[in-house]
């Protein structure tokens, strides 16, 4: 981990935007789908723009809209100073791509998912206040209200989780820049980052999330965030 007394350079983000979407059914990435007339990544990058201490961001998205002059980006507003990249055949190398790409000027580095485009500022400043404190990874969680079941092959129940030990996590997730770089660099394969530096045999702590952090991922979290994001005013 960075040196605690080393004076903190930045914050990075990568904002992840390179899946399929194919569940939304829209027939575009899913980053790129609008919502009141602007793709969910211009939203995301809206509140990325606004976390202090920001030193870098990269936007990882599919290899064909690379062109941030196409028609497609028309709403996005890129942070000053970012920079766009290909995204991989998974998750895992598509982060990687995107940290690569980051600059020398930041020691905690944000992964966030830009489906997940109504995100509070908020968010974003306890994970980091929580990496800074010398956590070497933080994720924002919800406690889950439902009762959780995990079942087999044949959808039989082979267990019943305790519900006050579960947390649902959303992005973005936070990481000191020096234990994401050497979990990517394991060849340890997981679903989020989180789980990533947990394999490389690091603890990470779970923050206060926000409801507002859902993902959009189906035809009804688009709806859903169109009620809860007011539409533009019109002059």
């Amino acid at each position: 981990m960075t040196d605690a007394h080393a004076a903190p350079r930045g914050v990075g983000v990568v904002v992840v935007a390179a899946g399929s979407g194919a569940r939304l059914g829209a027939g575009v990435p899913k980053a790129f789908v609008p919502l009141h007339g602007r793709p969910l990544l211009g939203h995301a990058l809206d509140t990325v723009a606004r976390v202090p201490g920001l030193a870098a961001v990269s936007v990882v998205v599919p290899e064909g809209l690379l062109d941030v002059g196409s028609a497609s980006w028309h709403g996005v507003t890129l942070p000053a100073g970012a920079v766009v990249v290909a995204g991989g055949a998974e998750r895992t190398a598509s982060v990687a791509a995107g940290l690569a790409a980051l600059g020398p000027d930041c020691d905690v580095v944000l992964v966030h998912d830009a489906a997940r485009c109504l995100t509070p500022l908020a968010v974003f400043e306890r994970v980091v206040a929580a990496v800074r404190s010398g956590d070497a990874g933080v994720v924002p969680g919800l406690a889950v209200v439902d009762t959780v079941k995990t079942v087999d092959e044949q959808g039989l129940v082979t267990g019943t989780p305790d519900r006050g030990t579960l947390r649902a996590v959303q992005t973005p997730q936070g990481f000191d820049r020096q234990v994401l770089l050497a979990a990517h660099a394991s060849g340890v394969d997981a679903t989020d980052d989180a789980a990533l530096v947990e394999r490389t045999g690091h603890r990470v702590r779970v923050v206060e999330g926000d409801p507002l952090a859902f993902k959009v991922t189906t035809p009804e979290d688009l709806e859903r965030a169109a009620r809860l994001l007011p539409p533009p005013q019109v002059p």
